[in-house]
């Protein structure tokens, strides 16, 4: 079962601003709810989420486990991952209320650890697939990106689009990183630990969802957790990507 952040949780406010100063680039999201700044963010966001969600139960398959194959999650259809409270109620509240901050979930992803042929093991690849697939699609937004601009296309609809492709993915794949359940980082911090310790952490789940919403509120997630880490990632996709600009 994974979380998925629906929102920058930023000290910039509603989204984040990465600096690819390297290249030139400026990613900022646009902070308002305009039709202009939906549309924009709508298909990237939409392809982060659903991408991440099918990733895992496709991760799951390929280790053993079809429970999510056969109940339809292994589904690039967005519908399939909706959850009338995470995805819709919560993030509506919040806009209504003038929150700060914006997060929410998407349906999780069942996946029958027992059935999985290593499950210790396998339960880590299973979390990590949806992080991966952000991890990938941010990369594939940046090569985008970079060949919209080396190619002089002086589309501003396209370039902001892949801008906030890169940044919601960079955000999500960071922000479900957090080593706390039901997190994807959480799974992976139960599978590495002792069996007393993990049994331990896995307590918190139920409450994991609302102490992590207590951490984005302070800005403890922003400052010690996310600000660190996206810079890192931003770094690597550049480095990644250092050939192509190179052509440019």
């Amino acid at each position: 079962m994974a979380i998925t952040a629906l929102a920058g949780v930023f000290e910039s406010g509603f989204f984040s601003s990465v600096t690819l100063s390297s290249y030139g680039y400026h990613i900022a999201m646009i902070t308002d709810y305009s039709i202009q700044a939906i549309a924009i963010n709508a298909i990237p966001l939409i392809f982060a989420i659903t991408i991440h969600e099918a990733a895992h139960g496709y991760a799951a398959r390929r280790f053993g486990d079809n429970t999510a194959y056969m109940l339809g999650r292994v589904s690039l259809n967005p519908t399939k991952h909706i959850d009338p409270v995470g995805t819709i109620l919560i993030p509506l509240v919040l806009l209504l209320t003038g929150s700060p901050f914006l997060v929410g979930y998407a349906k999780p992803v069942p996946v029958n650890f027992g059935r999985l042929r290593n499950p210790r093991i396998d339960s880590i690849w299973v979390a990590l697939a949806g992080p991966g697939s952000n991890f990938i699609q941010a990369l594939i937004w940046l090569i985008l990106l970079i060949c919209l601009v080396g190619f002089g296309v002086n589309e501003k609809f396209l370039i902001s689009m892949s801008q906030a492709g890169i940044t919601w993915n960079l955000g999500l794949l960071v922000f479900n990183l957090f080593p706390l359940p039901p997190l994807d980082g959480g799974r992976v911090l139960a599978s590495l630990l002792p069996a007393r310790q993990s049994i331990a952490l896995g307590k918190l789940e139920p409450w994991g969802f609302f102490i992590v919403l207590g951490l984005v509120f302070t800005g403890v997630i922003s400052a010690l957790w996310m600000t660190p880490l996206m810079s890192f990632f931003e770094w690597l996709i550049l480095l990644l990507t250092s050939p192509l600009r190179m052509i440019f």
